[in-house]
Protein backbone atom coordinates (compact mmCIF):
# COMPACT_ATOMS: atom_id res chain seq x y z
CA UNK A 1 0.00 0.00 0.00
CA UNK A 2 1.32 3.42 -0.95
CA UNK A 3 0.99 5.77 1.99
CA UNK A 4 -0.29 9.28 1.30
CA UNK A 5 -0.80 12.29 3.55
CA UNK A 6 -4.56 11.75 3.45
CA UNK A 7 -4.23 8.10 4.50
CA UNK A 8 -1.81 8.98 7.29
CA UNK A 9 -4.11 11.77 8.45
CA UNK A 10 -7.00 9.29 8.62
CA UNK A 11 -4.89 6.76 10.56
CA UNK A 12 -3.85 9.38 13.11
CA UNK A 13 -7.36 10.74 13.38
CA UNK A 14 -8.64 7.26 14.25
CA UNK A 15 -5.93 6.85 16.91
CA UNK A 16 -6.29 10.31 18.44
CA UNK A 17 -9.90 10.18 19.58
CA UNK A 18 -10.52 12.46 22.56
CA UNK A 19 -13.58 14.62 23.34
CA UNK A 20 -11.45 17.71 23.96
CA UNK A 21 -9.18 17.33 20.93
CA UNK A 22 -9.73 18.68 17.44
CA UNK A 23 -7.57 17.86 14.42
CA UNK A 24 -6.64 20.53 11.88
CA UNK A 25 -5.01 19.57 8.59
CA UNK A 26 -2.95 22.20 6.75
CA UNK A 27 -2.80 21.15 3.09
CA UNK A 28 -0.27 23.84 2.17
CA UNK A 29 2.26 22.88 4.85
CA UNK A 30 1.20 19.20 4.88
CA UNK A 31 0.98 19.20 8.67
CA UNK A 32 -1.51 17.91 11.20
CA UNK A 33 -2.28 19.91 14.33
CA UNK A 34 -3.96 18.32 17.34
CA UNK A 35 -5.56 21.05 19.44
CA UNK A 36 -6.79 20.65 23.02
CA UNK A 37 -9.83 22.89 23.46
CA UNK A 38 -9.57 22.74 27.26
CA UNK A 39 -5.94 23.80 27.68
CA UNK A 40 -5.97 25.90 24.48
CA UNK A 41 -2.72 24.30 23.37
CA UNK A 42 -1.79 22.04 20.51
CA UNK A 43 0.88 19.93 18.84
CA UNK A 44 1.77 20.11 15.15
CA UNK A 45 3.49 17.28 13.29
CA UNK A 46 4.84 17.02 9.74
CA UNK A 47 3.06 14.28 7.77
CA UNK A 48 5.85 13.69 5.19
CA UNK A 49 8.30 12.96 8.01
CA UNK A 50 5.90 10.45 9.58
CA UNK A 51 5.26 8.80 6.21
CA UNK A 52 8.99 8.38 5.59
CA UNK A 53 9.33 6.68 8.97
CA UNK A 54 6.28 4.55 8.24
CA UNK A 55 7.93 3.27 5.06
CA UNK A 56 10.63 1.70 7.24
CA UNK A 57 8.91 1.04 10.58
CA UNK A 58 5.20 0.67 9.67
CA UNK A 59 2.97 0.62 12.79
CA UNK A 60 5.88 1.49 15.10
CA UNK A 61 6.18 4.89 13.42
CA UNK A 62 2.48 5.59 14.04
CA UNK A 63 2.78 4.41 17.66
CA UNK A 64 5.69 6.81 18.22
CA UNK A 65 3.94 9.89 16.88
CA UNK A 66 0.71 9.10 18.76
CA UNK A 67 2.71 8.71 21.99
CA UNK A 68 4.55 11.98 21.31
CA UNK A 69 1.28 13.88 20.76
CA UNK A 70 -0.50 12.36 23.75
CA UNK A 71 2.38 13.03 26.15
CA UNK A 72 2.87 16.57 24.86
CA UNK A 73 -0.80 17.44 25.38
CA UNK A 74 -0.85 15.85 28.84
CA UNK A 75 2.12 17.99 29.80
CA UNK A 76 0.29 21.22 29.01
CA UNK A 77 -2.28 20.48 31.73
CA UNK A 78 0.19 19.99 34.56
CA UNK A 79 1.05 22.70 37.08
CA UNK A 80 4.73 23.16 36.27
CA UNK A 81 7.37 24.35 38.71
CA UNK A 82 10.87 25.58 37.94
CA UNK A 83 12.16 25.70 41.51
CA UNK A 84 13.88 22.45 42.36
CA UNK A 85 14.05 21.48 38.67
CA UNK A 86 17.10 23.51 37.75
CA UNK A 87 18.81 20.44 36.29
CA UNK A 88 15.81 19.83 34.01
CA UNK A 89 15.92 23.16 32.13
CA UNK A 90 17.33 23.06 28.59
CA UNK A 91 17.47 25.17 25.44
CA UNK A 92 15.45 23.93 22.46
CA UNK A 93 16.22 24.81 18.83
CA UNK A 94 13.34 25.58 16.48
CA UNK A 95 12.88 27.14 13.06
CA UNK A 96 12.31 30.90 12.96
CA UNK A 97 8.84 30.12 11.58
CA UNK A 98 7.92 28.44 14.87
CA UNK A 99 5.41 30.53 16.91
CA UNK A 100 6.83 32.88 19.52
CA UNK A 101 3.73 32.68 21.67
CA UNK A 102 1.19 30.04 22.68
CA UNK A 103 -2.26 29.86 21.12
CA UNK A 104 -3.70 31.57 24.20
CA UNK A 105 -1.32 34.52 23.83
CA UNK A 106 1.44 33.64 26.30
CA UNK A 107 4.79 34.91 25.04
CA UNK A 108 7.44 32.18 24.96
CA UNK A 109 10.92 32.83 26.29
CA UNK A 110 13.24 32.99 23.26
CA UNK A 111 16.64 34.15 22.05
CA UNK A 112 17.89 34.94 18.56
CA UNK A 113 20.28 32.35 17.13
CA UNK A 114 20.71 32.41 13.33
CA UNK A 115 18.67 33.62 10.37
CA UNK A 116 17.17 30.10 10.21
CA UNK A 117 16.92 29.09 13.86
CA UNK A 118 15.71 30.44 17.18
CA UNK A 119 16.35 29.32 20.76
CA UNK A 120 13.45 28.44 23.07
CA UNK A 121 13.68 27.19 26.64
CA UNK A 122 12.00 24.17 28.19
CA UNK A 123 11.57 22.28 31.43
CA UNK A 124 12.02 18.54 30.94
CA UNK A 125 9.13 16.36 32.12
CA UNK A 126 10.61 12.95 31.41
CA UNK A 127 8.65 11.80 28.37
CA UNK A 128 8.28 15.30 26.93
CA UNK A 129 8.99 18.91 27.85
CA UNK A 130 7.14 22.17 28.27
CA UNK A 131 8.32 25.36 26.60
CA UNK A 132 8.76 28.11 29.18
CA UNK A 133 6.63 31.23 28.74
CA UNK A 134 7.05 34.63 30.35
CA UNK A 135 3.88 34.22 32.41
CA UNK A 136 5.42 31.18 34.13
CA UNK A 137 8.54 33.20 34.95
CA UNK A 138 6.51 36.01 36.50
CA UNK A 139 4.38 33.58 38.51
CA UNK A 140 7.47 31.94 39.99
CA UNK A 141 9.59 35.10 40.26
CA UNK A 142 12.32 33.84 37.94
CA UNK A 143 14.27 36.14 35.64
CA UNK A 144 14.81 35.25 31.96
CA UNK A 145 18.56 35.54 32.57
CA UNK A 146 18.41 32.86 35.28
CA UNK A 147 16.66 30.38 32.96
CA UNK A 148 19.05 31.07 30.09
CA UNK A 149 22.16 30.70 32.24
CA UNK A 150 20.94 27.41 33.73
CA UNK A 151 19.95 26.06 30.28
CA UNK A 152 23.34 27.02 28.83
CA UNK A 153 25.09 25.12 31.60
CA UNK A 154 22.81 22.07 31.33
CA UNK A 155 23.24 21.63 27.57
CA UNK A 156 26.97 21.19 28.16
CA UNK A 157 26.20 18.42 30.66
CA UNK A 158 24.25 16.30 28.17
CA UNK A 159 25.90 12.98 27.29
CA UNK A 160 27.73 12.89 23.97
CA UNK A 161 27.20 9.90 21.68
CA UNK A 162 28.62 10.33 18.21
CA UNK A 163 28.79 8.18 15.07
CA UNK A 164 31.37 8.93 12.40
CA UNK A 165 31.17 8.35 8.66
CA UNK A 166 33.67 9.16 5.90
CA UNK A 167 32.30 9.86 2.42
CA UNK A 168 34.54 10.95 -0.47
CA UNK A 169 37.27 11.95 2.04
CA UNK A 170 34.84 14.15 4.01
CA UNK A 171 34.15 13.31 7.66
CA UNK A 172 30.63 13.46 9.07
CA UNK A 173 29.74 13.22 12.77
CA UNK A 174 26.18 12.38 13.84
CA UNK A 175 24.74 13.14 17.28
CA UNK A 176 21.46 11.24 17.62
CA UNK A 177 20.63 10.18 21.19
CA UNK A 178 16.85 10.82 20.77
CA UNK A 179 16.62 12.61 24.12
CA UNK A 180 14.83 15.59 22.59
CA UNK A 181 17.92 17.81 22.73
CA UNK A 182 20.18 16.57 19.94
CA UNK A 183 19.75 19.78 17.94
CA UNK A 184 20.29 21.75 21.18
CA UNK A 185 23.86 20.48 21.24
CA UNK A 186 24.63 23.07 18.54
CA UNK A 187 24.74 25.45 21.52
CA UNK A 188 27.50 23.39 23.19
CA UNK A 189 30.29 25.78 22.22
CA UNK A 190 33.20 23.71 23.62
CA UNK A 191 31.97 20.78 21.50
CA UNK A 192 31.99 22.84 18.31
CA UNK A 193 35.39 24.31 19.20
CA UNK A 194 36.80 20.80 19.67
CA UNK A 195 35.83 19.79 16.13
CA UNK A 196 36.94 23.15 14.76
CA UNK A 197 40.45 22.61 16.12
CA UNK A 198 40.61 19.09 14.67
CA UNK A 199 39.22 19.91 11.20
CA UNK A 200 41.29 19.62 8.04
CA UNK A 201 38.83 21.52 5.82
CA UNK A 202 35.80 23.74 6.52
CA UNK A 203 33.66 22.96 9.54
CA UNK A 204 29.95 22.82 8.76
CA UNK A 205 27.06 22.23 11.17
CA UNK A 206 23.44 21.23 10.52
CA UNK A 207 20.29 20.76 12.62
CA UNK A 208 17.73 19.44 10.10
CA UNK A 209 15.37 18.25 12.83
CA UNK A 210 15.05 18.14 16.61
CA UNK A 211 16.69 14.74 17.04
CA UNK A 212 19.96 15.13 15.18
CA UNK A 213 23.03 17.35 15.05
CA UNK A 214 25.45 16.93 12.15
CA UNK A 215 29.01 18.24 12.29
CA UNK A 216 31.01 17.90 9.09
CA UNK A 217 34.67 18.35 8.21
CA UNK A 218 34.26 19.35 4.56
CA UNK A 219 37.54 18.72 2.76
CA UNK A 220 36.47 19.09 -0.89
CA UNK A 221 33.64 20.49 -3.01
CA UNK A 222 31.91 17.11 -3.20
CA UNK A 223 31.49 17.27 0.55
CA UNK A 224 29.14 20.23 0.22
CA UNK A 225 26.90 18.31 -2.18
CA UNK A 226 26.83 15.32 0.16
CA UNK A 227 26.02 17.53 3.15
CA UNK A 228 23.18 19.23 1.25
CA UNK A 229 21.60 15.91 0.26
CA UNK A 230 22.09 14.48 3.74
CA UNK A 231 20.57 17.48 5.48
CA UNK A 232 17.55 17.55 3.18
CA UNK A 233 16.97 13.83 3.78
CA UNK A 234 17.04 14.29 7.56
CA UNK A 235 14.86 17.39 7.28
CA UNK A 236 12.09 15.59 5.37
CA UNK A 237 12.21 12.60 7.75
CA UNK A 238 12.11 14.54 11.01
CA UNK A 239 9.10 14.60 13.31
CA UNK A 240 9.99 18.17 14.27
CA UNK A 241 11.83 19.68 11.24
CA UNK A 242 14.06 22.72 11.82
CA UNK A 243 16.01 23.73 8.71
CA UNK A 244 17.41 22.08 5.57
CA UNK A 245 20.21 24.66 5.41
CA UNK A 246 23.67 24.07 6.85
CA UNK A 247 26.01 26.52 8.56
CA UNK A 248 29.71 27.25 8.37
CA UNK A 249 31.30 27.51 11.82
CA UNK A 250 34.15 29.98 12.13
CA UNK A 251 35.35 32.18 14.99
CA UNK A 252 32.45 31.05 17.16
CA UNK A 253 29.88 32.18 14.58
CA UNK A 254 27.37 30.21 12.51
CA UNK A 255 26.77 31.45 8.98
CA UNK A 256 24.07 29.87 6.77
CA UNK A 257 25.30 28.50 3.44
CA UNK A 258 23.41 27.68 0.29
CA UNK A 259 24.79 24.75 -1.66
CA UNK A 260 24.06 24.71 -5.39
CA UNK A 261 25.57 21.83 -7.37
CA UNK A 262 29.29 21.89 -6.75
CA UNK A 263 29.36 25.53 -5.68
CA UNK A 264 28.86 26.85 -2.20
CA UNK A 265 27.63 30.34 -1.45
CA UNK A 266 27.53 32.01 1.92
CA UNK A 267 24.30 33.67 2.97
Amino acid sequence: MKMTSKKMRDILQARLQHPAWSLQYDTKKDTLRVFDTESKTGVTVSLPGIINKWEEQKDQAVDEVVYYIEESLKATKKNHQLEGKENKIYPVIRSTSFPMETKDGKKLLTDEHTAETRIYYAVDLGTTYKLIDEELLVAQAWSPERVKEIAKFNVRSLPIQVKQDVVADNVFYFFNTNDGYDASRILHEPLLEKYHKEKMGDLAVAVPHQDVLIIADIRNETGYDILAQMTMSFFTNGLVPITALSFLYEDGELEPIFILGKNKRKS
